[in-house]
């Protein structure tokens, strides 16, 4: 567990969701109290009044029809107080699950994730440059050996997000094949037809992360903070009071591709020097090849110095753009997930948090560096999430005062 990240609500048994009606759920003031629920929970329905600002009566009747729904369950009773006490309410994991695929260029991973964020079943192939056709044969496969267990049931899945980076078959990375074009022309939601009948969604990857931050990670006590995925590319994520920000044309947080014009030689962009290929493409020079993200904790003193040398060059090139960050949005943090392993991030965060001390001259305040909660897996758990926020969750994560139900 992430050390920043508090316990997760414990699983509860609760009832099953066969037979109800989930787009009940659609109701705003059903979201914002399931939302209540799953952030404060185990918690009374007085304190969900007091956190929603609805009525007792709006609350009894909500929280009766989520029990019915099967999306939350009693918790025991609040003891220490006159009277009758009180019964507690927390959210329901079995009460339904989503399926997040995320999409890159040197691995596929699919995840489900149950109603309290935590995953429930995963799988995950190394594998350069995947077409479509490869991708659409490992998700079916791997879902359907994940519902034939017979733990989780198709029925109580609500839908399927996919997280990719944008531009996948555009942006040309080092070794990609010709044909990795393909994905330029294909159509996601006709893709992925021939599993169980769900909607797909759709989010760059980097968004994807940042959502996932925002709902289950450390973004539940930093609701404005900038997601920094380093995954093949490098990409970024805002979320500004809760609320992921797009830009006008969908395109904000692309940090990856901010120019870095070195004393000598031809710009290049930022991601060409702070990614995973980079990264690999450095070791190779070195003498070390490397296969996956793992391979980076088993260097030996060599392997560890090269590494060494490209977090310094890394973190030299980052403090820059953190530093506008900082000054533009003000933000409570950066934080930064992806694929890297987790030591190898941690040096990352102090090496960047370090040099941006050294730089920040009249600065007023700095956002620093931390390592997300939610990090190999971010993208398919972000992309797990967006059926939830489509069905069950609120529009602005931050509980608001709502009209009376």
């Amino acid at each position: 567990m992430h050390p920043d990240l508090s316990p997760s609500i414990p699983a509860a048994v609760g009832a099953s969701l066969s037979g109800t009606n989930l787009e009940r759920a659609g109701d705003h003031n059903q979201r914002v109290t399931l939302q209540a629920i799953r952030v404060g929970g185990p918690i009374t329905r007085a304190e969900l009044a007091e956190i929603t600002g609805l009525t007792a009566p709006a609350i009894a009747n909500i929280t009766k029809r989520l029990l019915v729904e099967g999306l939350i369950v009693e918790a025991g009773r609040l003891l220490g107080q006159r009277g009758q006490p009180a019964m507690k309410l927390a959210i329901n994991p079995n009460g339904c699950f989503s399926v997040g695929l995320n999409i890159d260029r040197d691995h596929i991973s699919l995840v489900v994730l149950d109603l309290a964020g935590q995953v429930r079943a995963r799988a995950t192939r190394e594998v350069d440059y995947a077409l479509p056709d490869e991708v659409a044969e490992f998700a079916r496969t791997e879902l359907s050996a994940i519902l034939a267990t017979g733990t989780i049931k198709a029925k109580r899945l609500v839908g399927l997000g996919v997280a990719l980076p944008d531009d996948l078959g555009k942006v040309h990375l080092p070794h990609q094949p010709d044909d990795y074009a393909i994905w330029d022309r294909t159509d996601l939601r006709t893709l992925f037809s021939g599993l169980p009948p769900l909607p797909v969604l759709v989010e760059n990857d980097a968004a994807a992360a940042a959502l996932g931050e925002a709902q289950f990670g450390l973004g539940l006590r930093h609701p404005s903070f900038f997601y920094l995925l380093i995954s093949q590319g490098l990409g970024g994520g805002l979320v500004l009071d809760g609320q992921y920000f797009r830009g006008a044309e969908g395109r904000s947080g692309e940090i990856g591709f901010l120019p870095v014009r070195p004393a000598t030689g031809p710009a290049y962009s930022l991601q060409d020097a702070v990614s995973l290929s980079a990264l690999f493409n450095h070791m190779a020079a070195r003498g070390y090849r490397l296969t996956q993200p793992d391979d980076l904790l088993s260097l030996d003193k060599g392997g560890q110095a090269a590494l060494a040398d490209w977090i310094a060059k890394a973190a030299g090139l980052l403090s820059g753009p953190m530093l506008s960050i900082s000054c533009l949005i003000n933000p409570q943090a950066v934080f930064v997930g992806g694929r890297l392993p987790g030591p190898v991030v941690d040096d990352l965060v102090a090496a960047t948090n370090s040099r941006m001390a050294a730089e920040c001259g009249q600065v007023p305040i700095l956002a620093p560096l931390r390592r997300a909660a939610m990090a190999a897996d971010a993208p398919a758990v972000g992309a797990a999430i967006l059926p939830f926020n489509q069905r069950l969750l609120p529009g602005r994560s931050v509980l608001m005062k709502t009209a009376e139900d």
